[in-house]
């Protein structure tokens, strides 16, 4: 895994190099770039395209003056780490000649090409790229909604609601139950869930050790599974349980006043309920026409151009990229990808082959990380993956193994934000 890792980072830094460099004529002096949404993908994607096509005029749209990211967000639930280290400004962006618009999207005229912003602007583009993230389908289960998350918090955008969550287990009784209900795929970080009940976990037991945690899961398989399960033996014992599908573990409804949660076939009352809903793309995507029946945006492989509105390009955790997870460094990787592709077509070239990487790093304490990695290359219909290009850490690992793993993801996401966003607000 360790020799796998240096060819993957090699071939990441390779294709940096080449996308950097694709762009054999200039667009138009005049053409005009709009980008929607400034979490990692979109950041990526503009800092990109003005790395490709300094001449290039490049908007980012932006509602919030500080990010607050989700990766590394969960050791902020288990207490071990400030919030402040999750926020990020975007003062860097503006000094590489991006113009940064700090107003929400709210519509998209395709006919006209213009971008109307939440206080009537109109941003013309010649393309545009939405990096919308993601919304909650606050209709797919009953009973669950916007207000029923002051009660029952889904933490799964970085802000509040992750303080929110952190409060309740600290002002949870030992003795009490935590209850974690997980969708069915696809969704925002797949192993996501799994890294915060094993935090929550290591939380409980260092502070309320006669406490339990118990995951009702819409699916009966889950990333990284073999892993995470090792590490809750190892480390938990049986304070966390899981239920999958099969078990009875989708949840179907609840009851925010009582702190009950059903399923199928069982009612369970926590002290602390943290409900991760249904997923779909950003708002944005709706309203912008590029999203399907699904609430996600289908997308041409090789440039990640809408297949429902021309002109447009959808990246990150909104696009249906297929074999790709919904991941931060997915969304970077396709961010980078798609500028040099647009790019190209804006110079009226031919877009490019490539291949994309992604890594996903998990942690099941503080110091004992794990990850997958794959590599995928664009079909004409979808992302596959290339036969025997990742995998996951092994098994069978010493100690020493897993706490570099964690020391792997804390320098990922250091490298990662410092690159988009120059460090900490």
């Amino acid at each position: 895994m360790v020799n796998r890792r240096k060819v993957l980072v090699g071939l990441g830094s390779s294709l940096s190099c080449a996308w950097a460099n694709a762009a054999t004529k200039t667009p138009a002096a005049a053409a005009r770039v709009v980008v929607v949404g400034g979490g990692f993908a979109g950041a990526s994607c503009a800092l990109a395209l003005k790395a490709a096509a300094p001449s290039l005029s490049v908007t980012l749209v932006e509602p919030e003056r500080t990010y607050t990211a989700c990766p590394l967000s969960n050791l902020v639930v288990a207490g071990i780490r400030p919030m402040s280290a999750q926020k990020f400004g975007y003062g860097r962006l503006a000094a590489r000649g991006i113009a940064v618009a700090h107003a929400r999207a709210s519509d998209v005229n395709p006919a006209r090409r213009h971008v109307t912003l939440a206080h009537g602007q109109e941003l013309p583009y010649d393309r545009l790229i939405l990096a919308p993230g993601i919304e909650f389908d606050w209709q797919a289960m009953s009973g669950y909604g916007k207000a029923a998350s002051a009660r029952m918090p889904h933490a799964w955008q970085g802000g509040e609601q992750t303080l929110l969550l952190r409060d309740q287990l600290r002002a949870m009784p030992d003795g009490g139950l935590v209850l974690m209900a997980v969708p069915d795929n696809p969704y925002r970080c797949p192993p996501g869930p799994y890294e915060r009940a094993s935090l929550i976990a290591h939380y409980l037991k260092a502070h309320k050790p006669k406490s339990k945690l118990l995951i009702l899961d819409a699916k009966d398989h889950f990333s990284k599974q073999a892993l995470f399960t090792q590490a809750w033996q190892r480390f938990y014992g049986d304070m966390v349980e899981w239920h999958g599908r099969s078990e009875g573990g989708e949840v179907v409804s609840v009851a925010p006043d009582a702190m009950t949660v059903n399923t199928d076939f069982e009612m369970f009352k926590g002290n602390v309920v943290n409900l991760i809903p249904r997923q779909r793309a950003g708002a944005i995507a709706q309203a912008a026409g590029v999203a399907d029946a699904s609430g996600w945006c289908p997308v041409a492989p090789a440039t990640f151009e809408s297949r429902l509105q021309p002109k447009m390009h959808v990246i990150g955790d909104a696009a249906i990229a297929n074999a790709m997870p919904k991941s931060a460094f997915a969304a970077d990787a396709q961010a980078k990808h798609c500028a040099v592709q647009v790019v190209r077509l804006l110079a009226e070239q031919a877009p490019l082959p490539g291949k994309l990487i992604n890594t996903c790093y998990s942690l099941a304490a503080p110091d004992y990380g794990f990850s997958v990695a794959g590599v995928y290359r664009p079909t004409d219909d979808a992302w596959v993956e290339v036969a025997g290009s990742g995998g996951t850490s092994p098994l069978q690992a010493d100690d020493e193994f897993r706490r570099l793993e964690a020391g792997h993801a804390a320098a990922w996401f250091e490298t990662l934000t410092t690159e988009l966003f120059g460090g900490h607000s």
